[in-house]
């Protein structure tokens, strides 16, 4: 068993998600030695809740630290996960890679060239049916798998409005940018992560920067639609090699009931995830008489995040890079968000660039 309170563990970006990293790490005996942050308040807070030190400048919790979290907003995570690769640390990055591709380029760069690694947070992958899913996956249960139909939709889901959530040129974007991430990344790891070449797709922004937005909960305050100038919603259709499709429907508003969940297509077997519910597979049989099966597969409940995070921290531990949640996977990831804005703009299906 590895002793993951052996490593120095540091958090860049002490707000929210700073936070909940911080106390998943903590409750798994991390050892939390220290967090920065620009905003005095947040380092203020950080400090007073975990009692490390707190600092505004990376450089000074990167001389006491053998790994970092990496969670401020995405225009951000160039800038401290290069400096962190270029000292020699390991770096778990919230995803996406970057607001950028060039940015995630840099880092992959950066990560390929250095003594530590980087993992990418897509911590849907830990869930436990997922695992069953993959697990399956590789014993063949599927067949060949073709298509995976991905949906993460919400009715009313836009981030507060004036929030860096909805700044593109902090964020990057906005609905495909924030999940439409994990959907992409769920579905190539479910594909195998098969080499990706072309896209088709369309982004739309037809809610958020309405006066009359309505909705019922918002996650962070509303400052009105001056504040919101990135996309809401996004439809693709990914081509793969070897023929294999994603059929891709992200939202922060629609007009639709919400819906999140991946259909899996195989010459043998099929499957629906659906995120907090389970897993169906969908089969066929000829015994007795030909028939269809339904079977519901339960697992135990998990927390992903934390389940990622002792990954992480199991590997850092150990000297060894991780298998999963690749800075090479997470740079795919961008690749195909990319194409996306750039189909969507072009109104021409694109190749992804490599």
């Amino acid at each position: 068993m590895v002793d993951i309170s052996s490593v120095r563990l540091g958090i860049v970006g002490l707000g929210n998600i700073g936070h909940h990293h911080a106390e998943r790490f903590v409750d798994q005996g991390a050892n939390l030695v220290g967090g920065v942050d620009i905003a005095e308040g947040a380092r203020a807070s950080f400090g007073d809740e975990f009692g490390v030190p707190t600092y505004q400048d990376h450089h000074e919790l990167y001389d006491e630290v053998d790994a970092v979290a990496v969670t401020t907003p995405n225009k951000f995570h160039e800038q401290y996960v290069v400096d962190a690769l270029e000292q020699g640390l390991d770096v778990l990055v919230e995803k996406p890679l970057a607001n950028t591709l060039e940015a995630a380029e840099r880092i992959a760069d950066a990560a390929h060239a250095a003594d530590g690694f980087c993992m990418v947070g897509f911590h849907t992958r830990f869930e436990n049916p997922v695992e069953v899913i993959n697990g399956y996956r590789q014993e063949g249960r599927f067949g060949d798998l073709s298509h995976v139909e991905a949906n993460y939709i919400r009715r009313r889901g836009v981030p507060g409005r004036g929030s860096w959530f909805t700044s593109k040129e902090v964020a990057g974007g906005g609905a495909l940018i924030d999940i439409g991430v994990h959907a992409v990344d769920l579905s190539l790891y479910l594909l195998g992560y098969p080499e990706v070449e072309e896209v088709s797709g369309v982004t739309r922004s037809q809610f958020g920067g309405r006066d009359d937005y309505t909705y019922i909960q918002m996650w962070g305050d509303d400052q009105g639609p001056e504040g919101f100038n990135v996309d809401d919603s996004a439809t693709a259709f990914i081509r793969c090699a070897d023929d294999r499709t994603i059929s891709l429907e992200v939202a922060w508003a629609v007009n639709r009931p919400k819906k999140q969940e991946y259909v899996l297509r195989g010459t043998e077997s099929g499957a629906t995830f659906r995120p907090g519910e389970g897993v169906t597979f969908h089969e066929s049989g000829i015994q007795g008489a030909g028939h269809m099966v339904e079977s519901e597969v339960e697992t135990r409940g998990n927390d992903a995040h934390a389940a990622e995070q002792g990954y992480f921290l199991e590997h850092c531990a150990r000297g060894e890079t991780p298998e999963r949640n690749t800075v090479e996977q997470g740079l795919t990831v961008q690749r195909v968000l990319s194409a996306i804005y750039r189909s969507s703009e072009t109104g021409e299906a694109v190749p992804v660039e490599d």
